[in-house]
């Protein structure tokens, strides 16, 4: 789970196998603070951006943020598997999925179903490959959901405040779905524009993240829930 919630552009040719991509430009490792899971993830993020460019034809793309373990995505992994009564037995949505990090921690805490919501096609093959990694079924939906509500019971959302005029959209949504009695969580890493002072505090993590990413290798990161 990261920051790849930009609408982008349709690939200018279909993707011939994306699941054959992702085993040869990934490797399958545990994420550093879940350990539980183990993902497809890239050694290097500017090799495989370039890899994708050119499987799709199409240059200028942006990165391919589900071949990562975001430090959004980790921390709310890790708070959902050692919080489990937030999703044990729920419908559960796990918005701009990216690698399904987070949607495959709720099924292995329980939730009753979860689907991992993402534009990018690559992110939904990577979301089934390490769904079936880690012996899970997780549903991977394309639709841009925002402002949709499916009656889902929780919804988890990891590193989605990076933009200003989509983080207003997602945010105006997550709190009408937490208004109307939804549980929402947001995993953030000090993004620029999360509203913290519509937010509460839940727990604090110390992610282990790459430098290519990131502005340090140990990123403090927070979970938190419409006040």
């Amino acid at each position: 789970m990261g920051p790849h919630l930009r609408a982008g552009r349709r690939v200018s040719r279909p993707i011939h196998d994306p699941i054959a991509f992702i085993r040869t430009e990934t490797r399958l490792r545990p994420v550093p603070l879940v350990p539980e899971i183990r993902l497809h993830v890239a050694d290097e993020a500017v090799p495989i951006w370039h890899r994708t460019e050119e499987e799709l034809g199409e240059m200028g793309l942006p990165p391919p943020f589900w071949a990562f373990a975001w430090a959004g995505g980790q921390a709310l992994a890790r708070h959902v598997l050692d919080h489990p009564d937030a999703v044990k037995g729920k419908r559960v949505l796990d918005f701009a999925s990216g690698s399904g990090l987070v949607g495959i921690a709720a099924m292995k805490a329980g939730a009753a179903q979860v689907t991992c919501a993402d534009i990018d096609p690559f992110a939904r093959a990577a979301i089934a490959l390490n769904g079936a990694e880690n012996g899970v079924a997780v549903a991977a939906a394309d639709t841009d959901l925002i402002g949709r509500d499916d009656g889902w019971e929780t919804v988890l959302a990891g590193d989605i405040a990076y933009e200003r005029d989509l983080s207003e959209r997602v945010f105006a949504w997550l709190f009408a779905l937490a208004a109307r009695g939804a549980g929402v969580l947001v995993g953030d890493p000090g993004r620029t524009y999360l509203p913290r002072d519509r937010l509460e505090r839940l727990a604090e993590y110390a992610v282990p993240v790459t430098r290519e990413l990131e502005d340090m290798e140990i990123k403090r990161t927070c979970v938190w829930r419409p006040r």
